[in-house]
């Protein structure tokens, strides 16, 4: 079943555009202060002992700096805030998508075609961050026993997709429901430890808010990095 959500993305944009405006107010209300400041300075001077030169420069010359740090600092949570409203544009196009993240669940289900054939399939995938000389995945059943194993030969580095069948090592047909797996990648004559077991999510909608981009999935919330591949 696929599941469909929005996003507001005028609301993000117009989010963007008041904190650029908000920065931009920022360095400009600073380095008025910072007139003020030097204004009433030389008011208030002594007639007999004005400020020389040498401290006039400095000063004008600390107006410059601030002025220009703040100037960056604006022009950097500008480009921030643009990034994360690109990101969220990004997102809102894996609406009704299914994406491969961490976990071990498979969802074993069957469909019927025109002709009236029934298949049965499943999808996850392997992520390997060094490459193998192969790779085993093994299927378990809810009490733990193992119905189909499969394998890579010689995967390099990257994300596989695999598909199930519904077929068990013993040539019958697993009925369906959840199952779950695990991963053993062997290279050298040792196991290796960075080979990730990744389930299948269907992306339902995004949030954006403090803590940026989530994609909201039938699995839960995942950052747009912690998705692997897109289905």
């Amino acid at each position: 079943m696929t599941i469909s959500g929005v996003i507001d993305t005028p609301k993000t944009t117009t989010v963007a555009s008041a904190a650029s405006t908000a920065a931009t107010d920022s360095v400009a209300a600073d380095q008025d202060k910072f007139m003020k400041l030097l204004v009433t300075q030389l008011k208030n001077q002594d007639p007999l002992n004005p400020m020389d030169n040498a401290a006039m420069t400095s000063q004008l010359a600390q107006l410059s700096t601030v002025t220009g740090i703040n100037k960056v600092n604006a022009t950097l949570e500008s480009l921030r805030t643009d990034q994360a409203s690109a990101q969220s544009l990004t997102a809102t196009n894996l609406i009704g998508k299914g994406v491969l993240v961490a976990g071990k669940g498979i969802e074993l289900s069957s469909s019927t075609d025109s002709s009236g054939k029934t298949t049965s399939s499943s999808v996850f995938g392997v992520d390997l961050a060094s490459a193998a000389e192969s790779v085993t995945i093994a299927i378990q059943d809810s009490a733990g026993s193992t119905v189909r194993t499969l394998s890579l030969k010689s995967p390099d580095v990257g994300t596989y997709p695999v598909t199930w069948d519904g077929k068990t090592d013993a040539g019958g047909k697993a009925a369906d429901g959840n199952y779950t797996f695990t991963v053993k990648a062997v290279s050298g004559g040792k196991t290796l430890s960075d080979a990730t077991a990744l389930q299948l999510a269907s992306v339902a909608s995004v949030s954006t808010g403090s803590g940026g981009v989530k994609l909201n999935t039938s699995l839960g919330q995942f950052t747009m990095s912690q998705v692997k591949e897109v289905l």
